[in-house]
């Protein structure tokens, strides 16, 4: 025990382990609030197919040799969730329809674009990385923390705020329109915050793996809480605590981190499981 330990006092003395941290658990804290709304409305999907959205802009980004991804990358996924949400009640278009339409299409482009335009030596490691996030979560620059950490901070503000309109919106869309709320806002509201997360993700667990930080805190929660706040705070608390003790386990075990955070958000939902089944 003193040896892990001592190593992990060593690797802390390393700006980039600290940067993994502070991002990591940032950004898991605000997937798990939106993740509790998502998963209660039925939206899970949503996040998995914006993922991939998100990897074909990047794609297009690195073809078009942009020196910054991702303003351009957040722009394309915002536009697509808007798209999303607005035509996902076409009667003729469903939106678990469009929500595979984006996915299969924007990940197939993403790896022919890549494959065809591509000027890298690896065009397969670039792939796994975005993919998987490999890597990417320990290569960032002070310039990618100061914006995973603004842009994480501003959604929570903007969750606290409308804290009680996601709640409303959560259980009862028509019930919340038929008492004077403006849905189509705040279901906007939700889609875009909802982007920008998946967007800022992809370095920590990369595209595949973002369903994960969304769906397993919120069922992990909903498991032992009864309440809407009770589940909103065990979400965040646990998805913070899998996302620090799986970059440390990554750092020490030299596993992967985003395989290495979903394994211990699948760890902690199984625990519960059992806890709850046996209590009952």
């Amino acid at each position: 025990m003193g040896v892990i330990w001592d190593k992990l006092l060593y690797y802390l003395q390393y700006p980039f382990v600290i940067y993994a941290l502070i991002v990591g658990v940032l950004i898991s804290l605000v997937a798990s609030l939106l993740g509790v709304t998502l998963v209660i409305k039925k939206y899970s999907l949503l996040g998995d197919g914006l993922s991939h959205v998100a990897f074909g802009a990047m794609a297009i980004a690195a073809i078009l040799h942009f020196s910054d991804e991702l303003p351009f990358t957040i722009v394309v996924t915002i536009i697509s969730a808007i798209f999303i949400l607005k035509k996902g009640n076409n009667a003729q278009l469903s939106g678990d329809a469009l929500v595979a339409m984006f996915s299969v299409g924007s990940l197939a482009l993403g790896y022919l674009g890549l494959s065809l335009f591509s000027t890298s030596s690896n065009i397969s490691g670039d792939v796994c990385t975005t993919l998987f996030g490999s890597t990417s979560i320990l290569t960032l620059t002070l310039t990618d923390v100061v914006i995973s950490v603004v842009c994480s901070l501003l959604i929570i503000l903007i969750y606290l705020i409308n804290y009680h309109q996601f709640f409303a919106l959560s259980f009862d869309d028509e019930h919340a329109k038929a008492s004077g709320m403006n849905t189509d806002r705040y279901n906007l509201i939700l889609a875009v915050i909802t982007a920008v997360v998946i967007v800022l993700a992809m370095n920590l667990v990369g595209s595949l793996l973002i369903s994960a930080l969304i769906v397993f805190p919120a069922l992990s929660a909903m498991r032992v809480c009864t309440s809407f706040r009770s589940v909103t705070i065990a979400a965040s608390l646990l998805s913070m605590l899998c996302a620090f003790s799986g970059i440390v386990i990554s750092i020490l075990a030299g596993t992967p981190v985003g395989p290495t955070i979903v394994a211990a958000d699948m760890f902690v939902y199984v625990l519960v499981c059992l806890w709850n089944g046996g209590k009952r």
